[in-house]
């Protein structure tokens, strides 16, 4: 597990039954006329259609890549069909989203530091990823784990998973480093937030010359955001990532294109490859994550997931480095928002 905090690399590294879909979601102007397509931006249509279809009959949906379209897992014809009339693409799975929520269950209950799962809805499996700090022992229960699931869970190895310590300017906290990640607001107060495991590091933040303001609120682990208040009135706080403004937050489907900026590797992009992701760092587990391709190193914690104007989350931690490639993990930027009652946008 690398530790992306600059200067703190300390051993905390790991890292439903037939429903019935009330209301269309497109409505043909005809009979004959064809559904709209259910592309990206009618991702949370698609996911309200997934739930609608009840935890036995769908595995989730990710983008297409290839296509731009929506895709909608399903494990019976009928929910299909249901499926094909919204204008989404529908794609039969052998494993349905309870029976692997049921392999998460399992190992929930073993969070060994340096190990990790989340739902691969592309592959229809549970990706467990083991890094080589867990005994062999540890590994091993792991492992028995992962093959009782069989076809519904695979193990992969990965480089020591870790938490990662501005939009993406660095910010600093007695010797650590971090990364900003987005300038938020309440009223008149202005705030930004970072990683949870870097607010914990430290009440009062600079820039490394000026004061920016103190730690308002820190959460983690179990999540991995907080909270520092203005209050250097000099300090302009406008709602960007470097000159793209930020104007909205959200949560990424599977399969999205996405941005990370840092303060140690500046901006790097990749694509979700999983949501509510579980990642056991030794200081503890935090789960709900965003799980992506992007890449991530020391310095860059807490440093803001984005696309264009939307805001998708708050860099956590991960595994690799960017000249190999890696896997990093982020907070939701919602949740953030929903509990400190801030937002973006606006300033």
């Amino acid at each position: 597990m690398r530790s992306t905090s600059s200067s703190i690399r300390r051993s905390a590294t790991i890292l439903a039954a037939p429903a019935v879909i009330v209301g269309a979601l497109i409505a043909p102007t005809n009979a004959q006329a064809a559904p709209t397509l259910l592309t990206e931006a009618f991702a949370d249509k698609a996911t309200t259609l997934s739930d609608s279809l009840g935890a036995d009959r769908t595995a989730g949906t990710y983008l297409d890549a290839e296509t731009g379209r929506m895709v909608v897992t399903v494990t019976d014809a009928t929910a299909a069909r249901a499926v094909r009339t919204q204008g989404a693409v529908a794609e039969t799975v052998s494993f349905s989203t309870a029976q692997l929520d049921a392999v998460i269950a399992d190992l929930n209950k073993t969070p060994f530091a340096g190990t990790s799962w989340a739902t691969d809805v592309i592959n229809n499996q549970v990706v467990v990823s083991i890094d080589g700090t867990v005994s062999t022992a540890d590994a091993a229960v792991i492992k028995a784990k992962v093959a009782k699931a069989g076809a519904a869970a695979r193990v992969e190895t990965t480089d020591k998973i870790s938490t990662t310590i501005a939009g993406g300017a660095a910010i600093y906290t007695g010797g650590s480093r971090c990364s900003l990640g987005f300038n938020v607001r309440s009223g008149s107060t202005y705030y930004f937030l970072t990683a949870g495991h870097c607010t914990n590091a430290g009440a009062t933040w600079t820039n490394g010359s000026a004061t920016l303001g103190t730690r308002s609120g820190t959460s983690f682990p179990g999540n991995d955001y907080g909270i520092v208040r203005y209050t250097n009135t000099s300090i302009t706080h406008p709602s960007a990532v470097g000159s793209t403004t930020i104007s909205s937050a959200a949560t990424p489907a599977v399969g999205t294109a996405v941005t990370r900026s840092g303060s140690t590797t500046g901006t790097r992009t990749g694509s979700v490859t999983a949501l509510n992701a579980t990642v056991n760092y030794s200081q503890g587990s935090v789960s709900g994550l965003i799980r992506t391709t992007v890449c991530a190193e020391p310095g860059d914690s807490g440093g803001p997931l984005y696309r264009g104007s939307v805001a998708y989350g708050l860099t956590s931690g991960g595994s690799g480095n960017c000249t190999s490639g890696g896997v990093t993990y982020f907070q939701p930027v919602t949740e953030a928002l929903s509990v400190y009652g801030v937002s973006v946008g606006g300033f």
